[in-house]
Parts: structure tokens; sequence; C-alpha cells
């Protein structure tokens, strides 16, 4: 065994320096210059090592697992964060406080946030008292509509009038808002306007919302509407209409979003912008008619998404005047049964179910008839009259289920399209207008279209003498409908002359008609031609020679009557003898020959 090499050493204190000898006693260190050159060079490996320690305490290289310090730097990492989810859990629970005691707190907030403070190696939880939601209670539109106090109102309006006493549009406005405040609490699932629109009839939503509304409310409000000027109205309506229109695009793109159990919120009750328009055209209808322009012109008023609102607007105007009601359906709603892309069976159902309602009013027939001119225009225009004719009398093969439907109005529409006083300046206009498309029809091969149009004809030249003309100036062009009118004419001969005063207009058109088929006759190469004219001409003749006994007949009828009344005279006289032979025959000279 080796001897190691010791040697003496004095003893050093921490900054280096040699002890005093007589503080040690005279001892002396002994060391190892071998182990202290192994110490060191341990040393200096644990410096170099000490990052290499694991999670478990395990040094990369192998080398004994410092066990202890690992559980010591878990167990203060585990005290740290409890102390953290301590301190968040205290914060949280003063945080909630002062949320329950604030004021302003909405009635939506979420209560069932996560209230659980997990903390890893040791959860600390703690659950947030759930508190129950308050529901708001349902307002309907008759539960808003029965607190409307009507003294209120009429202060309210008074004031109004007095504060924007030139301003009758901002009036409007402040009226609107104040049925929108008395609605505000009617949400859209207590009026789904447009789901009502879509499933009920027109008789069911005619009187939708306004149903709700005391009589002396409606009164006191349209007492004050009556003073406002129709410019102003007209405005007003327009916006109203604009509102609700904005409301079903809303509606629509949330639908085909297919964002559904979403309810649309409006910043104005829908419920307030119907009552106050229905006030309004039900007290002004004629403000619509003087719309009727922009809502044909505009497209954004068109379409078949716009037809109910447009349909309800009508039906409110005829709950203020029957006549006006009907002028806006011939004028702006049956058009859109001759289009051929807005025409539908969905469309066509409302355009009959609206005139049915209208029809269906008391004394709706004598009143549309007295009322058939309205300040110079018919209630039924010629150009409605048409579509109306072409709808009940259409081809056989065309017949669908509202045919039946417009047969059944026909009759009372053709009656108010024809009625007015006769020889009057309306009734020479309509009877020409009337005349071009009759003629037209009458020649189709539709055999009941053909018939009603040819008896149409003959009823404007009652109307009209001139007609006679115009029908001359037009019958070769319109052969095949000349034949078919004259055909009927030969039927209704006897009506014509108790309806006319003389039929020389009828017998002069007949001979000029003869004179043109014997040109026509001797000229013609086509077969089919040749028949019309041919046909044509044996009706003229026949109808000539009618009217030509009827006229001698007349002509004798006069003649005996004149003769009896001088024959009368000579024996009444008491100068008879002052009659002889020779004054007689002057008499009888003077009269009409036969």
């Amino acid at each position: 065994m080796d001897e190691r090499p010791v040697t003496l050493e004095p003893l050093v204190n921490g900054e280096g320096d040699v002890t005093n000898a007589h503080s040690n006693h005279g001892w002396q260190k002994v060391t190892y210059a071998k182990r202290n050159r192994k110490q060191q060079s341990n040393n200096s490996d644990s410096v170099g090592n000490s990052e290499k320690v694991r999670v478990n305490g395990t040094l990369a290289t192998g080398d004994k697992p410092n066990v202890f310090r690992s559980l010591e730097q878990q167990a203060e990492e585990r005290r740290r964060r409890v102390l953290e989810a301590q301190m968040v859990a205290a914060a949280a629970a003063d945080d909630h406080q002062v949320r329950s005691k604030s004021k302003h707190r909405s009635d939506d907030e979420d209560d069932d946030s996560d209230g659980e403070v997990a903390a890893e190696n040791g959860q600390v939880q703690e659950k947030k008292v759930k508190k129950p939601k308050v529901k708001k209670p349902k307002v309907t539109v008759a539960d808003a509509a029965s607190k409307i106090d009507a003294a209120d109102l009429a202060a309210f309006l008074v004031d109004v009038s007095a504060s924007y006493e030139s301003k009758e549009d901002i009036q409007l406005m402040r009226f609107a808002d104040y049925f929108g405040r008395a609605f505000s609490a009617v949400n859209s699932s207590q009026f789904p306007w447009m789901k009502m629109f879509r499933e009920s009839t027109v008789a069911k939503i005619a009187d939708v919302p306004l149903c709700h509304i005391s009589d002396v409310v409606y009164k006191t409000s349209v007492d004050w509407i009556n003073q406002r000027s129709s410019e102003a109205l007209g405005s007003f309506v327009l916006w109203s209409l604009d509102c609700i229109l904005s409301d079903l695009a809303s509606q629509q793109a949330v639908t085909k979003g297919s964002k559904k159990g979403l309810q649309h919120a409006s910043s104005k009750s829908q419920a307030a912008i119907f009552v106050v328009l229905a006030m309004v055209l039900r007290r002004k209808p004629d403000v619509l008619i003087n719309l009727l322009p922009t809502l044909r012109e505009n497209s954004k008023y068109q379409g078949q998404d716009k037809l109910s609102v447009i349909v309800w607007m009508v039906a409110q105007a005829c709950q203020g005047d029957l006549a006006v009601g009907l002028y806006l359906w011939a004028h702006n709603i049956l058009p859109i049964v001759n289009g051929k892309s807005s025409c539908n069976p969905q469309s066509r159902d409302l355009v009959l179910q609206l005139v049915e309602r209208i029809l269906s009013a008391p004394k709706a027939r004598t009143i549309l008839v007295n009322g058939a001119i309205r300040k110079g225009e018919r209630l039924v225009p010629p150009s409605a009259f048409e579509i109306l004719m072409r709808a009940t009398f259409p081809a056989s093969s065309a017949r669908i289920k509202a045919t039946e439907r417009f047969e059944a109005v026909y009759p009372t529409l053709k009656e108010v399209a024809l009625a007015g006083p006769a020889g009057s300046k309306a009734m020479k206009q309509a009877s020409q207008q009337i005349l071009t498309f009759t003629i037209k029809a009458a020649g189709e091969s539709i055999p009941e279209l053909s018939n009603e149009a040819s008896s149409i004809f003959i009823w404007c030249l009652t109307q009209n003498p001139d007609c006679y003309k115009q029908w001359d100036r037009i019958y070769l062009d319109n052969l095949e409908a000349s034949v078919a009118i004259l055909r009927k004419l030969t039927e209704q001969l006897k009506e014509l002359s108790l309806k006319q005063s003389s039929l020389d207009p009828l017998r002069e058109t007949l001979k000029s008609f003869r004179h043109k088929n014997e040109k026509e006759l001797a000229g013609g190469e086509d077969a089919a031609h040749q028949a019309l004219l041919k046909d044509a001409d044996k009706y003229c003749k026949g109808i000539l020679g009618r009217v030509s006994r009827g006229h001698g007949c007349m002509k004798s009828l006069t003649f005996a009557v004149i003769a009896a009344v001088a024959v009368g005279a000579a024996l009444m006289s008491p100068n008879m003898e002052s009659w002889d032979l020779k004054k007689l025959s002057v008499v009888f000279s003077s009269s009409p020959s036969f």
C-alpha cells in the first residue's frame, strides 16, 4: 500500500487569509493532495450537470437521483398554485356580489357560467348560486290596445298640432310614435303578420289589427287625420308602406339564412304601423288613388311577396269607400291576372278574394253602378274590362278552377263597366274604346268569347252613332269578326231598334258593306275569304230588308196619323163649308210620301 502524500496546511477562513496560530492552539489541518484534486473535479462536474436534473430527480448521465430536491420543488409549486386558485376564487366571489347589486344588470345575463376553479394536483371548486331567470310577461295586441286612453291621446294630438302647426309631416310621425310606444311591448311572436297574411284569407286579415282598437280611440284618431292634407297623408302612407316592406325583407333574409327561432326585433312595433296606416286609409281612401302611379311604376312595390300587403291596403280603403276600393282593384290589382310572369294560383286567388269581398258588401251593386264614373274616370276602365272578359270566357282547354269564380263576379262587374248616362261624353268615349277590343275578340275561334264580344259590340253601336263609322273603317280588316257580329245583329235587331231613335246609321253602314263585298268578290281569289264575304253579304241583305220594311211601315203610320188629324180638324171646324177638296189635297201632299 503506497503512502499518500500528506501536507500540513494552516487553517484558512472564508476569505483565504491565514488564521492566527494562537487561535488554533497549534493545531494544523492534514490534507491529501490527490483527494483534493478528485474533489475539485467532482465539484466542477456537479455544476455542469445541475441543468440535467429531471423532474423526478434523476440525472441524465445516470448518476444518483436527487429525489428530495424534486419533491421539494413539486410541493412548492403545488402550494403556489393553490394560493393562486384561492385568490382567483375570492376575486370571482367579490365580482359576483358587485354585479348582483348593480341596478343596470341585464335580465338576459347568462347565470350558468362556469364557477369552478381547478388547480392541478388538487382542485378548488366554487359554484355560483344560480339566479332564476325573470321572464317578461307576453303582451298581446289586444292587451296593448286596451291600455290606450282616448283622453290622453286627444291631449297629445292637441299638443302636437300646436307645437308643429305648419309641419304636418312631423305631426303624423309623432302620431305614429304615440302608437309605437303603446305597442312597444308587443313582439313579433305576438303579431306574426307575415305568417298571418300568407296563411289567412283576405276577409280575415282585413280587420287586423284595427279590430283591437276601441271605438273612442278610433274616432279620436280619424277625426284628427281628417284635418291633415292629402299631400302629407300620401307621404305618410308611403313611409308606412316602406316600413312594412323593410320588415318583410328582414324576415325573408332570416328565413333564407335558416336561422330558426330567431325573433326579429324592429325599432318600432309593426302592430303600430299597421294600426295607423289602416286608420289613414279608411278615413282618406282617395290618398291611395293618388299613389297608384308610384305603386305601378316602382319595382319595390311589385312582386308576389308584396301583393298581400297591397291587397290589405286596398281592403282598408274599401272600408272607407267601396267605389274607391273597386277602382283600385280594377286599375292596379286585376292587371296582375294578365301578366305571364306575375300570375300564379296564389296571386289569382288574392285578386279574386279581394273583389269577392267588395261585391259582398251590403248594397254593393247599387253603390257601384250608381258611382260607375268617378271624377270623369270609370271604376272599371275598358282595359280592365277586356282582362275580365277574357278571364271569364277562356278556351275550353284553358279553363281552371278560378274560371268559375270569374264567371260569378262577371255579371256585376260588366254592369258597372257599361253603366253611365246614355249619350254622355264619357259613354261615347268608353264605347269607342270597348268596340276596339270586342271586334278582335269576336273574331277569335272561342265560341263563348265571340258571342259575348259580339253582344257588347252591338251595345257600343247603341251608345254612339260614330261607332258605325268606326266599324265601316275596319270592316274588311276584321271580316270574320264582322260576320259574327252581323249574325248576332240579326238576332238582336228588334232590341236594337227599340234602343235607337233612328236606324239610318245602320242602314247606311250596311249599304257600304254590300258595296265593299261586291267589289271584293269581283277580284278575290282566296276561297276562305270569298266565303266570308258571301256570308257577310247575306246577313247585310237580310238586315237591310227588315230595316227597310220597318222604315216603310213607319212612313205609312205617319201618313195615317197626319190624315186623321187633318180630317178631324175639318169636321170640328165651325166653318166647315170653307174647306174644299183643293185645300185638303194640299194638306195630304205636304205629308211624307210612301
